[in-house]
């Protein structure tokens, strides 16, 4: 299931100014293959017990011309951070008139788990983020710091996109968005989930219940 990858970009995005060449387009493949090799090995023996080696191997390519790509191994994990952050940019962003911060990024993310599901039961996704990177003492450092961008950058999109509401409680309402998305990499969501008979049911329910009854403001 991709939407729990820090680096996933499986919602539509912007498109390209401009096709790419021959050889960018080459460039953008094979970068693409280590990020799915990388992911494949993380998921399945866990981020600390896997080599770059291993990565470049699985890709076809040699560990010299991995690291023209990537300079280390926790830069594979976190290569794409951003894109389902700026998927709920745009989601906030663009919510309607009457639709609230928290409610536009159910509504974004119910849709993109139910497309995820179609490839990945969310049982195996759920187990195979947390083993691959929640268990890593390692990029420990790392997720919290991608958590805070993720937090401040939904305070600029909430606050640009509802007039009149302050800073203070743009960024409350952006800790809340923030956390509806951790909430679905916990272990107790995990657990819900894996004795549910429905695991999609079930996290779609985690999803709306991190949502909970706040309130978060409309745009206008």
């Amino acid at each position: 299931m991709t939407f729990l990858r820090a680096y996933d970009t499986t919602m539509s995005s912007p498109p390209s100014a401009s096709p790419r060449g021959l050889r960018e387009r080459k460039k953008a493949m094979t970068r693409q293959a280590l990020l799915d090799a990388a992911a494949r090995l993380f998921e399945a023996h866990g981020y600390d017990n896997v080599t770059v080696a291993q990565i470049a191997d699985a890709a076809n390519i040699s560990v010299k011309t991995m690291f023209t790509y990537f300079a280390s191994k926790e830069d594979l994990a976190f290569a794409d951070e951003g894109g389902l952050r700026d998927q709920l940019v745009y989601a906030i962003t663009n919510r309607a008139a009457n639709q609230s911060t928290a409610d536009s990024a159910v509504a974004m993310m119910s849709e993109l788990i139910a497309e995820s599901a179609a490839e990945q039961s969310p049982v195996d996704a759920l187990e195979g983020f947390r083993r691959g990177y929640g268990d890593s003492a390692a990029l420990q450092n790392r997720l919290r710091r991608m958590w805070q961008d993720y937090e401040d950058a939904l305070v600029e999109a909430i606050a640009a996109s509802t007039p009149g509401l302050s800073r203070l409680d743009a960024r409350l309402e952006a800790m809340h968005v923030a956390m509806m998305v951790r909430f679905l990499t916990t272990p107790e969501v995990q657990d819900t989930v894996e004795q549910a008979k429905n695991p999609l049911a079930a996290l779609q329910h985690a999803l709306k219940r991190a949502a909970g009854h706040r309130g978060a403001r409309a745009s206008t």
